[in-house]
């Protein structure tokens, strides 16, 4: 017990505190211990427990971390870091993995609670950046504010609550702009592709919607499981919708209402839990599949210590709950403050609509139907109000969730092979469904 108890004397009374509260506030027990055991059936009814002994040497280094340039590094691929400034003060990071002269730019943009990372850890010959890169593309991989990478502004600390005052809006009309222009200026020319994922395409369709100038600057859109309408969610996460209440007045308390970021606990769950043995990998496993959806067969078990070492990354509880509200509305609009503030934001006593019309480029469409956050029928109602969709793809594998667009064992033959399709203007099958 030796390593257990260096681990527990290296954390605060604080943490304790807060990993409770974390427990507590995404954790319904009685309905989401039954899927659990759904989840877990086929385990043995006895679970032989991590023998600490065995890592009698190991100290614990809080700072240990998977850096994304070290990782493109390692793969043996140039990389870059290059920080740029939002309208509003806050520094991006951006990294690349360069091209030639005359390699055509592309962003590659993650989702809620994710970082540049996750479009690497498939490693070399698999990865979407690196499948990319091999054909010759500038790849840019973006990070949002208020995750791993981008947690510094001008004037704020994110010690203090109006750091944490955005969400996926100002991602949109402040973000993407910035790193938008940013690439353009440097390549003089458009943006060639931008891939987005889960809130990559979230945000994207508000500067589309609030800053169409920007927008015009992309020359094609692809979505992996676009975060728009967002309504009928199936995932664990719905059972936090009766503690809304709660889970403001908690995050506000006790995290000055930063969601979720990086921490000791999970850097050491990542690198000393999970991977330990069969049942702790599943155990970890299927935290994840409670939320995006239940694909064993496709997740790749031994990569669980870099995803718990990069994911989550933090965002603003502010993110969490405007997603809630669009899930609730069954519309894709602004941050509703509450009848009395919207009036004299938006001149209205409900939120305005962001307008999906403003999206002229061509887009394609990928979705899973194992996903339990963005489903079919909100994935073809989009479909239905953009003007220039050019494919609309469901992906051929029955289980296939929201993550697996970034980690799936089968992810480079099941969706990248036709991205890169769709980026060389090759001939595809016809859009696979009418409007």
């Amino acid at each position: 017990m030796s390593v257990f108890l260096q681990f527990i004397k290296s954390i605060s009374i604080i943490d304790v505190i807060k990993l409770v509260m974390y427990l507590a506030l995404f954790c319904n027990f009685s309905n989401a211990i039954t899927d659990v055991k759904t989840q877990l059936h086929a385990f043995p009814e006895k679970i032989s427990w991590i023998n600490w002994e065995q890592s009698k040497d190991f100290k614990f280094n809080p700072d240990a971390t998977f850096d994304t340039m070290e990782m493109i590094k390692r793969e043996g691929y140039p990389a870059e870091t290059h920080v740029v400034t939002t309208e509003d003060g806050y520094l991006l990071v951006l990294h690349r993995i360069p091209g030639g002269n005359n390699s055509l730019p592309v962003l590659l943009q993650h989702a809620v609670l994710c970082t540049s990372a996750d479009w690497i850890i498939l490693g070399k010959g698999k990865a979407l950046a690196y499948l990319l890169a091999d054909q010759g593309y500038d790849v840019w991989l973006g990070n949002f504010r208020g995750n791993t990478y981008s947690r510094a502004h001008i004037s704020l600390s994110p010690l203090e609550l109006k750091f944490w005052d955005f969400s996926f809006h100002e991602m949109g009309i402040y973000d993407l702009p910035a790193m938008i222009k940013f690439i353009t200026n440097m390549k003089s020319q458009p943006l060639h592709t931008y891939v987005g994922h889960s809130m990559g395409t979230t945000s994207f369709y508000v500067m589309a919607s609030e800053r169409p100038e920007i927008a015009r600057m992309v020359q094609k859109m692809i979505n992996f499981a676009p975060g728009v309408f967002i309504d009928k969610v199936e995932s664990a996460l719905k059972y936090i919708n009766p503690f809304l209440r709660e889970f403001k007045i908690i995050m506000r308390l006790f995290f000055h209402d930063e969601l979720l970021p990086q921490n000791d606990f999970l850097k050491f769950t990542s690198k000393y839990i999970c991977p330990q043995n069969f049942i702790t990998q599943q155990l970890c496993a299927s935290i994840i599949f409670l939320i995006c959806g239940n694909d064993p067969e496709q997740f790749n078990y031994t990569l669980l210590p870099v995803i718990l070492g990069v994911d989550p990354a933090g965002t603003s509880t502010k993110t969490f709950l405007h997603f809630n509200q669009i899930n609730h509305a069954s519309k894709f609009r602004q941050y509703d403050y509450g009848r009395e503030k919207n009036l004299l934001m938006y001149n209205s006593p409900e939120p305005p609509d962001y307008n999906l019309a403003n999206t002229t480029l061509p887009i394609a469409l990928f979705y899973g139907l194992g996903d339990l956050l963005v489903n079919i029928v909100n994935v073809k109602r989009l479909y239905r109000i953009l003007p220039n969709v050019i494919d609309l793809y469901e992906v051929p594998w029955r289980k296939f969730n929201h993550v697996d667009f970034i980690w799936a064992k089968d992810a480079p033959k099941l969706v990248y092979e036709r991205v890169i399709k769709i980026m060389r203007n090759e001939n595809l099958n016809n859009v696979t469904s009418t409007k």
